[in-house]
């Protein structure tokens, strides 16, 4: 699934351009931008199944640092540090990866 087939395709590059540069990422401006914070739970956990690119069930640190990419093909990989802060974020119950539970409350916080 597209992720433009669940969010509008000028707000995902409206965002992704707003945090082109390395060390400037903000997941929640950024999901604000994308227009996530306002969807439907539904739709937040069709964007985390298009993030969770093994399919576990879970969004490992690895796979945080493609997020973008998982919004648009031409998205930049997140930082090292940008992807430690996300995942610190995210990661309430401290196993290291994040589930679709704690994707869905990082969106709406």
């Amino acid at each position: 699934m597209a992720m433009s087939s669940i969010l509008n395709a000028d707000d995902i590059k409206k965002a992704l351009d707003a945090f082109a540069v390395a060390d400037s990422f903000d997941h929640k401006k950024f999901f604000e931008m994308v227009g996530l914070k306002s969807r439907s739970s539904d739709d937040v956990k069709k964007v985390f199944t298009v993030l969770d690119a093994d399919n576990s069930g879970f969004i490992e640190e690895e796979e945080l640092k493609f997020v973008l990419k998982g919004f648009a093909k031409d998205g930049r990989d997140l930082t090292d540090k940008e992807t430690k802060a996300f995942l610190k974020a995210a990661d309430k119950d401290g196993d290291g990866k994040i589930g679709v539970d704690e994707f869905a409350a990082l969106v709406k916080e």
